[in-house]
């Protein structure tokens, strides 16, 4: 679904990724490890056509990212669920307004709305706080909010970039297990964390394989984990 071939990336000349081969099998579960500032969010980044590589080839659903239009691109997004680290809303709509956005610019009538989001929010435990705004939510909510929006068009693939950053352990594991019910829908999952604890905590849940970004490359985490 996601393939990476000697993927380097450089930014303002000097090189942050090299020599990158990686593949996202479907139905595949994936931990990206390593320090802060190894490249976790620009790796993730070139996973869904956010950034292009300045050498080797990246195919997603077989097409390489070059060769994508701009229009493309956003139909390719609409396979690829993004959590972004920082999960930025628009704090003038509610909770139930900023989940449905991607449904809005795709054009699915209120209908389809009304059911997904209905399902969503139940699914994530925000059905009581559907009509709360952005600023009035815990980190948690958020947490919960961005995943939500992120899965609400029936993604292939389901990138998250350090979602339990910025939540309590108890929250953490609530997230991951939503993560995890995705995987065991068929989704690809591909999470970014520094959190080994939260790695461990999966070993009996789901088959995963970690990746861990050092020295600019992409290698197979020890067995220690």
């Amino acid at each position: 679904m996601i393939e990476l071939e000697n993927v380097a990336y450089s930014y303002g000349g000097a090189e942050l990724l090299s020599d990158i081969s990686l593949k996202l099998a479907p139905g595949s579960f994936h931990f990206l490890t390593g320090p802060s500032g190894s490249g976790k969010t620009t790796l993730m980044k070139l996973c869904y056509g956010a950034l292009l590589p300045t050498a080797g080839y990246v195919r997603i659903f077989d097409t390489d990212v070059r060769s994508l239009s701009r229009d493309d691109v956003a139909m390719l997004r609409r396979r690829v669920g993004v959590v972004h680290q920082d999960c930025q809303f628009l704090n003038h709509l509610s909770v139930n307004e900023n989940i449905a956005l991607p449904l809005n610019v795709s054009g699915r009538g209120a209908e389809a709305q009304g059911e997904d989001l209905g399902d969503l929010l139940n699914w994530v435990g925000l059905n009581e706080r559907a009509k709360a705004l952005p600023p009035e939510l815990s980190g948690g909510e958020r947490q919960r909010a961005a995943l939500a929006r992120a899965v609400i068009m029936s993604p292939d693939i389901v990138l998250a970039d350090e979602p339990t950053g910025n939540v309590d352990w108890e929250m953490s594991q609530r997230l991951l297990h939503l993560l995890i019910e995705l995987n065991r829908m068929g989704k690809t999952v591909l999470i970014a964390t520094h959190d080994l604890s939260l790695i461990r905590a999966t070993k009996s849940q789901v088959q995963a394989r970690v990746l861990r970004i050092a020295n600019r490359r992409i290698q197979l985490a020890g067995a220690d984990l």
